[in-house]
């Protein structure tokens, strides 16, 4: 049985790991440079490298014939699931749940001040030498809606609760019930987007998901609206926003853009009331302490044959 484990953090920067000895592990080191660090045949666990084009992510997975386990350090994982389908039935993906909860909640409340509270013009004011006071819109009293309510979008709203919002609606791919309050499933969206004034996207990109906020979804949006998309870019449709941003109907903070990186000269870098950030929700200071401890946690339960956490799927 093949032992070897593909890691893109170097094995002695991690507190934790199985000893090589006891468990018979091999610790390899790859961060999708061109050559691999062995034959990929003999992986058994593959964590793959982090804030890495989708090509370097799936570039090892069909030689990995005997892989057991593929470990994303992303919450995401639509930038593996292309190439899952040359993999052997009954290897389990686990995603990085826990790690990102933190980094992506807090850019995510500090998109939505910095938009509501006019802090790019204040910024470009700056550069200008211009005092540009006056009024502007406040967190409190709005009512917030959450659609893609999982770990990341309950720790938004942890961060949501000092502020006095006048309410969150929280939406998931299907309705449960929470200590909070209800979750309501997508299929209520069309009912809830006209009440909201925030509406944060923080879904994981599926079939189901892609293009959600299209032309339909925005039109529902009251006038004034912001929506935040801390989740994939193609989860918006970026010409239907562009349509609604350009009427200032509407304003948008976004941390991910369909195409991403977007490419100097799109329309979306000067759109009216669109402040970008460059994919930064989780690549923090908080992430490698969270990440190094998660490949601890999966690779001591590996080694000792216990279930791992965070499974999303099953190849089959």
């Amino acid at each position: 049985m093949t032992t070897d484990v593909w890691l893109p953090i170097p094995a002695d920067e991690i507190d934790g790991l199985p000893d090589p000895a006891a468990s018979g592990l091999t610790y390899r080191f790859w961060d999708g440079d061109p050559d691999f660090p062995a034959d990929p045949a003999d992986c058994a666990f593959y964590v793959v490298p982090y804030m890495k084009p989708m090509g370097v992510a799936v570039r090892p997975l069909a030689a990995m014939t005997s892989v057991r386990v593929v470990q994303t350090l992303s919450a995401g994982i639509d930038h593996v699931t292309p190439g899952l389908g040359s993999l052997p039935p009954g290897v389990a993906l686990c995603n990085a749940k826990g790690v990102h909860e933190a980094s992506t909640a807090e850019l995510t409340l500090a998109l939505i001040l910095a938009s509501l509270r006019g802090i790019p013009g204040f910024v470009r004011g700056q550069d200008r030498e211009e005092w540009r006071d006056g009024f502007y819109p406040a967190l409190a009293d709005k009512s917030v809606l959450i659609v893609g309510y999982g770990s990341i979008g309950a720790a938004i709203e942890d961060r949501l609760a000092p502020f006095e919002c006048a309410r969150v609606v929280r939406v998931a791919r299907s309705a449960r019930a929470t200590e909070r309050g209800p979750v309501h499933a997508l299929g209520d969206l069309p009912g809830l987007l006209p009440g909201a004034d925030v509406v944060i996207l923080s879904t994981p990109l599926t079939p189901d998901t892609r293009h959600l906020a299209d032309a339909a979804f925005l039109a529902r949006l009251k006038d004034g609206a912001l929506l935040v998309n801390v989740s994939r870019g193609p989860v918006v449709d970026t010409e239907a926003l562009l349509a609604e941003t350009g009427q200032g109907r509407i304003t948008a903070a976004l941390d991910v853009t369909d195409p991403e990186p977007l490419p100097a000269g799109h329309p979306l870098w000067h759109a009216r009331g669109v402040l970008i950030s460059p994919h930064v929700g989780g690549s923090t200071s908080a992430f490698m302490p969270r990440a190094k401890r998660l490949l601890a946690a999966q690779l001591t339960r590996f080694a000792q044959a216990e279930p791992l956490r965070n499974e999303v799927l099953t190849t089959t």
